[in-house]
């Protein structure tokens, strides 16, 4: 309904109903900050050699089995490949002394025919010391996460679907269990492929229940209360459940265990279904008046508010033809879908650079989120930094949306995520301290960008397109984070080949954003025709300011 919040104006902004769904709802988002980045740990691969079996073999041999190799300007042993073992116990039964006797570049090499030999200094467990994800099988080390984020992309697709049909409450919740349940029955995989079908049905349940949940805030909480929900409760819960992650993880150092925390961190907010409403805005919208008048009428009592005689009236009757109503007033919405997104020169331009910068910004989120296992000597701390960061990110992207323009904001952001990208290759090897700082500035700037294009792109699109827009970009963005676990995988070629891909990246986007238009304090367009015009070089700018009537002649006629 258009007049929805004058007609619930009587429960006030901020009164104990609307507290306790606030609260509840931003308490049902932290463990989708625990859940995402879970790989982080359950998938970290840890210092690792051939096992080497130490019968008939001296001490000396059995150090000097695994031959070395130059990594990155260092010197490392081998982790996939052992001196050949029958000439290892020959030369030890003769007497010989290594590198002494017998000269150890001559020796043949095999693979590791007996299994690896994992360390144990920062994990128990992990899935790759429990499957042997390593040598030529590591690619499915970063697929695991890469089967997880395309659940999330499925996710994407269906759960707005499935919400509006169901309602947001029962796909909340069931999404809920389903990620609970799921994450419970990973502990008991007995392959890599069992466990990676249950983590891709994890990732559906992940998305699944943060759309809901969203969706249900924005619905039920109204003006002021809604925007602080939607662009700060949501996003420092999930950050405050990220956070929460390497803690967990510090004292649950076994992968079944991490995953047993998770499923039971998940399946403790099932009670919370006599807490939290439906959606009565939803029930309206489904001609189920009498229901949504029942949740407000306790809602006006949590409050200590009185309500009036009938909220809704003449709602009961006409309901659940509403949407009916509201295509026969406005046909023309019914027939706007995905490739009018490309239908004239100027929307199909704008499309173009979002997504590019959707796709940048994504990319850079997960890529680096994933590589805080790589940062620092202590893994949990590189993830809690990561995940901190997230917070000021947010706060100040919330603060910048109210005061600054969006294209300069963009264009600052990935411009300094570029900068801070490039530079970390110029850090000497004795300042790792300042390295990951830079990462951490690039973390910040591509988690504001991120926070900061869910805005942006909702105010470049009309009414007509707009949930469609952002939908396209979002999904298109989420098949680049896809690749975002292998991404950092490229380092075993060139240490800061990641690093420079994604500035690159981010400055091909901040050239892009140049012609974006500017949205800062305009009126949202209902229609195509009113979408502001992509900028153009400077004298192309002025001729069609100068000409606005030529330029809407030209965009018409295509």
């Amino acid at each position: 309904m258009q007049d929805y919040d004058e007609q619930v104006a009587f429960l006030s902004e901020w009164g104990r109903f609307q507290q306790l769904v606030f609260s509840l709802l931003c308490l049902c988002m932290l463990p989708n900050g625990i859940v995402s980045f879970c790989s982080v740990f359950l998938a970290d691969t840890p210092k690792h050699y051939c096992l080497v079996p130490e019968v008939n073999l001296t001490q000396e041999w059995l150090k000097a089995s695994i031959p070395t190799q130059v990594v990155n300007g260092r010197e490392v042993p081998s982790s996939c490949s052992r001196y050949r073992l029958d000439l290892v116990r020959n030369l030890s039964a003769q007497g010989l002394v290594p590198g002494r006797d017998v000269n150890l570049t001559d020796l043949q090499q095999e693979s590791c025919l007996d299994g690896w030999s994992y360390s144990r200094d920062v994990y128990q467990s992990t899935l790759v010391t429990q499957f042997d994800l390593v040598c030529s099988d590591q690619w499915k080390q970063p697929f695991t996460s890469t089967v997880f984020l395309l659940g999330v992309l499925l996710g994407s697709f269906f759960s707005g679907q499935v919400s509006d049909r169901f309602g947001r409450k029962p796909v909340l919740f069931g999404a809920v269990a389903l990620q609970g349940f799921s994450s419970l029955a990973q502990i008991f995989s007995p392959s890599w492929t069992v466990f990676v079908v249950l983590f891709f049905i994890t990732g559906v349940g992940r998305v699944s229940s943060y759309v809901s949940g969203f969706i249900l805030g924005a619905e039920i909480l109204t003006h002021k209360v809604r925007v602080i929900f939607s662009s700060l409760g949501v996003c420092l819960s999930f950050s405050a459940g990220y956070m929460l992650l390497p803690l967990i993880a510090y004292f649950l150092r076994d992968w079944r265990s991490l995953l047993l925390a998770i499923c039971l961190f998940s399946l403790l907010y099932l009670p919370l279904w006599w807490q939290i409403p439906e959606s009565p805005r939803w029930l309206l919208s489904r001609g189920r008046a009498a229901e949504a008048e029942t949740i407000l009428r306790k809602a006006a009592r949590m409050n200590g508010v009185q309500v009036p005689q009938s909220i809704f009236q003449g709602v009961q009757a006409s309901g659940a033809g509403k949407e009916e109503q509201e295509e026969q007033k406005h046909p023309e919405d019914k027939h706007h879908h995905i490739l009018h997104l490309v239908k004239t020169s100027n929307i199909r331009n704008i499309t173009l650079i979002v997504c590019l910068v959707w796709f940048t910004l994504r990319t850079g989120y997960y890529g680096l989120s994933f590589n805080t296992s790589q940062l620092h000597a202590d893994p949990y701390i590189s993830c809690f930094m990561s995940a901190a960061v997230e917070i000021p990110a947010n706060v100040l992207m919330w603060l910048t949306l109210r005061y600054l323009r969006r294209r300069l904001t963009v264009i600052v952001i990935l411009v300094l995520a570029a900068a801070a990208l490039f530079l970390i290759q110029l850090v000497p090897q004795g300042l790792p301290s300042l390295a990951v700082a830079l990462e951490m500035l690039g973390k910040f700037a591509v988690t504001a960008g991120s926070s900061l294009m869910y805005v942006y792109t909702s105010e470049l699109y009309p009414t007509v397109l707009r949930n469609t827009g952002t939908g396209a970009c979002s999904i298109l963005s989420r098949m680049g984070s896809s690749l975002a676990p292998f991404l950092f995988k490229l380092s075993s070629y060139f240490h800061y080949l990641p690093y420079i891909m994604l500035g690159v990246l981010a400055v091909g986007s901040a050239l892009c954003a140049l012609f974006l238009p500017e949205t800062f304090r305009k009126p949202l367009p209902q229609t195509i025709e009113e979408m502001p015009k992509r900028k153009g070089f400077k004298f192309l700018s002025r001729s069609r300011e100068e000409h606005p009537a030529a330029t809407m002649l030209s965009e018409s006629s295509l």
